[in-house]
């Protein structure tokens, strides 16, 4: 099964670029993995944010693979303890399927037909966090995840 992480915007902060572009290497030693990312929406200052989240979400539709699970990181998306979450992986990963796709979206939100397409929605934290560091975060989660399946040392409980 290929996982994917696809976002709504370019990865431009460069500390931030770093730390997921290591995540992402160390993914790819477990299972295949792609970021894919949706250049950020031009002209829309006269766009009203629900305007802005219809656009971003058929972009955000387009790009999602035929037959993904789509999983929303959303704030108001499940919480998981990270041992949780490793068994959770586990579990989509027993499923099988083609692939597992976890989409962060704008600075708005998702749209109502991209919440319709989704399976579920995972929040990181019950704070907010900015949408490059979601990223981040959430390929490190993904990593630690990989490391506790595989009974490696990088995980402590």
């Amino acid at each position: 099964m290929e996982l994917m992480l696809l976002t709504v915007g370019k990865t431009d902060v460069d500390w931030v670029k770093e730390g997921l572009d290591l995540y992402v290497s160390r993914l790819k030693h477990y299972v295949p993995f792609r970021l894919e990312e949706i250049p950020q929406l031009k002209g829309v200052g006269a766009l009203s944010p629900g305007q802005i989240k219809q656009r971003e979400g058929e972009l955000i539709l387009k790009r999602v693979p035929a037959g993904a699970k789509l999983i929303l990181l959303d704030e108001h998306g499940r919480e998981f303890r990270s041992m949780d979450f490793a068994s959770w992986i586990e579990t989509q990963l027993s499923a099988g399927g083609k692939s597992l796709c976890f989409a962060v979206g704008g600075a708005y939100g998702f749209s109502d037909e991209v919440r319709s397409r989704a399976q579920g929605s995972i929040s990181l934290s019950k704070m907010t966090f900015s949408h490059q560091m979601v990223r981040v975060l959430f390929a490190e989660q993904l990593y630690r995840a990989f490391t506790i399946l595989n009974g490696e040392p990088y995980h402590n409980e």
